[in-house]
């Protein structure tokens, strides 16, 4: 009869034979048999509650080792340029294992949270516990959810954050990383849905408490999975970098280039200048400098803070903090043109004839000294006639000079016709523990559209520059908008009595036409946000097809390097074209453009969404202490589910539930975009004038609850709707749609559209008779 094994010889063999660890395979090893299996079932359990062996399903295993065939979660690129994977089947008590993957030549590309399926080696390397080979990918990383966690007696339950999400999430016991109650948190979902209860989750990340004011940006910034932590290898990268000399560059330090920015500014990145052309060919022409920090002599193609930069895409601004595309070391200092500091910039020189046309440009890698950081305010006040003793010296040699320049720029741009929209910009003022002070419209300064304008025509000199020179680059593209959307606000603009033009190519000047009959009057807001939804939405490309918005027939990301991977791609673009060093593109960047300009294009849309979720959240906030208030407003949309409307006050946007529309069923027309009353005939629609009451503002979600008290100045009914005997409806005095003392219009009755096949049974049958 055989020997039962003992501990050690069982742990000895799954350790040897980690692929045969099933009680079946353990008894045939050892030669067990019969009533002995009792036995060694005993012994794996003792060594299971010992903690030297974890049961999975129905094999036993060493927790302290990973798996021979294991779930695996990619990581970032190391330095080297080595691909790391994290384990998802560690249970160990010790340090996670280091997994380095070894690609082979058939496998696909992996990226950072793709999930695979992958065979592990131990080996002896120094740093590396496991090398990994690919078996398949299973996808990319699980679904991410940010939510309050609710602990229960087992586990727990998280609510998700998101408006309009009602489904909640399951969390087992083991899986709540010690939430507590209330806490919001960061989760993923654990396996796939069942057919029956709740999803299943497990907590990866505690955020604190949701109702502290600091905690709204950080919701946008877990909740859509912007990466807000630099590794350390990226600061290690950014706090050896030295400033820029002059070696290899013009010397631009006598050139009186300003910085121009908001007054709460954390960057400079672009600075400017501008004097009267001397030439005697160009009489009234002008000299425009516009110089950009050049970012790409600090940020190298494949260096661990390019692959971070290029990660993130771009910064992401919240009224409270600012999410930057790279470290501080070079956002905030050796990449931001502060005043009296020489910088490493690329410039772009441009000749202007009277009229604002672009002669020629040619650009220069250079050292620049800024005389002046100054705002836009400070700007506008100078030339308004009230110079600061910042402004004052710099007035007649600077600042009246720039503004010679856009004169003319604007000129060019009135005969350009790019869109022209109208639409205000909200600026929150917190204090600073975070807490909403103010919700105010900002004011658009000539100091603003000058800079604007500026940057359009540098944008535009780097594109023609790159197409001239035959160089790769990425473009900033604007397509035009669709048939079916441009019917949309072709039917909103008749209905407020303002037409758009149709049968012909459709310009940006047509559009600005219907802007302009808007302008002054109810529907202006109305017609400016029409037209923006019309619009589809920009995008990277390495094709070029033109910018419809900005009227441009080539148009390149230029001049934002600190903030946009975009401007960075163009910056080391001209670095190649120049021949100006060894920091231009690659090869392995150009073989990728393509996937670069899709992931930046995401990455920008994730930024705009968070920045809107963080912004709706804010005001929310602001509003939670007037529930009951009443406000005007205007409809901004119609759905089936009920009414959108944009409040005068704070530019918030809230919905109205179609249940809540007074004591009647309303229709929704689709094709319209309206509600119909079904017995008042009271029309909802885009653009009417409401005055509405406050009746929920939720910080956590940002959402808006509104009740409609009165459309167009008129009341909306309320109460049950009284019926006369014979089943006639009351008057409808002051109702919406009804007329004084003559009851309702007719009830519209709806009839079912007869189906085609309908039609030719009938045409069937009348064959028959005859």
């Amino acid at each position: 009869m055989s020997q039962i094994p003992t501990k050690a010889q069982i742990l000895d063999w799954i350790s040897e034979n980690p692929t045969q660890t099933a009680k079946r395979d353990i008894a045939k090893a050892f030669g067990v048999k019969g009533a002995q299996r009792i036995d060694l079932k005993r012994l794996l359990k003792e060594l299971e509650a010992e903690g030297h062996l974890e049961k999975r399903k129905k094999t036993y295993r060493d927790p302290d080792r990973l798996p021979p065939v294991s779930v695996l979660q990619v990581r970032a690129p190391s330095v080297d340029g080595d691909l790391y994977a994290q384990p998802l089947e560690w249970h160990g008590e010790g340090k996670e294992p280091v997994v380095l993957l070894i690609p082979r030549a058939a496998d696909p590309a992996l990226g950072e949270g793709d999930r695979i399926l992958a065979r592990l080696t131990e080996v002896a390397t120094e740093g590396v516990d496991y090398e990994a080979r690919l078996i398949r990918r299973i996808g990319a990383s699980p679904r991410r959810i940010v939510g309050i966690f609710r602990k229960g007696t087992e586990g727990g339950r998280i609510v998700p954050i998101d408006k309009g999400a009602d489904l909640e999430w399951m969390v087992a016991t083991d899986a709540t990383a010690g939430a507590r109650d209330g806490e919001l948190v960061e989760a993923e979902q654990a396996g796939p849905k069942g057919r029956m209860g709740l999803p299943r989750a497990r907590v990866t990340g505690r955020l604190g408490d949701p109702s502290e004011p600091r905690a709204v940006s950080l919701i946008a910034i877990h909740q859509h999975g912007i990466p807000d932590d630099f590794p350390e290898d990226v600061l290690a990268e950014a706090d050896r970098m030295k400033p820029a000399g002059l070696k290899g560059r013009e010397d631009l330090r006598d050139l009186p280039l300003v910085t121009i920015d908001p007054e709460d500014a954390r960057d400079h990145d672009d600075a400017v200048c501008a004097a009267p052309d001397d030439d005697p060919k160009n009489p009234g022409g002008h000299v425009l400098w516009v110089a950009i920090a050049d970012v790409a002599h600090y940020v190298r193609s494949g260096s661990a803070l390019d692959r971070e930069a290029r990660k993130r895409g771009n910064s992401s601004y919240f009224p409270d903090r600012v999410v930057p595309m790279l470290p501080d070391r070079l956002s905030g200092d050796l990449c931001s043109l502060h005043e009296g500091v020489p910088r490493a910039c690329i410039a772009v020189r441009m000749v202007l004839d009277e009229a604002g046309n672009k002669l020629r440009h040619d650009f220069h890698r250079g050292l620049m000294k800024s005389p002046r950081s100054l705002t836009y305010q400070q700007v506008q006040a100078a030339m308004d006639g009230a110079p600061d003793d910042r402004t004052e010296p710099l007035l007649d040699e600077v600042i009246r000079p720039l503004y010679a320049a856009f004169a003319a720029l604007r000129a060019a741009r009135e005969r350009r016709q790019p869109l022209d929209l109208d639409l205000p910009e909200r600026r929150i003022r917190l204090s600073p523990e975070g807490k909403v002070l103010s919700v105010n419209f900002t004011d658009r300064l000539d100091a603003h559209r000058m800079i604007e304008e500026f940057m359009v025509l540098a944008n535009v000199a780097a594109a023609e520059t790159l197409i001239r020179r035959k160089t790769p680059l990425l473009f900033r593209v604007h397509e035009e908008p669709p048939e079916d959307k441009l019917e949309t606000l072709r039917d909103t603009a008749e209905a407020a009595g303002l037409s758009l033009a149709k049968g012909q190519v459709l310009t940006t000047a047509h559009l600005n036409r219907l802007l302009a009959q808007a302008a002054g009057r109810d529907e202006a807001e109305l017609i400016n946000i029409s037209t923006l939804r019309a619009m589809t939405q920009a995008y990277y490309s390495p094709k070029n097809f033109g910018h419809f918005g900005l009227a441009l027939a080539n148009y390149a990301h230029f001049t934002s390097p600190i903030r946009r991977y975009s401007d960075l791609i163009v910056h080391r673009a001209l670095v190649s074209a120049h021949g100006w060093g060894e920091d231009g593109l690659t090869e392995e960047e150009l073989d990728r453009l393509d996937q670069t300009a899709t992931h930046i294009s995401e990455t920008e849309r994730r930024s705009m969404v968070a920045e809107r979720d963080t912004t709706d959240r804010y005001l929310a906030a602001f509003l939670s202490d007037r529930i009951g208030a009443d406000f005007t407003g205007r409809i901004s949309g119609v759905a089936k589910f009920g009414v959108f409307v944009k409040l005068d006050e704070t530019g918030a946007d809230g919905l109205v539930p179609i249940r809540s529309l007074g004591n009647e069923f309303f229709h929704f027309d689709r094709e319209a975009g309206t509600l119909m009353g079904a017995d008042t005939g009271t029309l909802i629609h885009a653009g009417q004038r409401v005055t509405v009451r406050l009746v929920e503002a939720a910080p956590v979600t940002g959402g808006i609850g509104l009740e409609l008290l009165s459309l167009e100045e008129t009341d909306m009914p309320r109460g049950p709707v009284r019926r006369r005997p014979g089943g006639k409806p009351g008057g409808t005095r002051g109702r919406p749609g009804g007329k004084p003392g003559g009851g309702p219009p007719p009830r519209r009755k709806l009839v079912r559209a007869k189906k085609k096949d309908d039609k030719a049974k009938v045409k069937r049958r009348r064959d028959a008779r005859r």
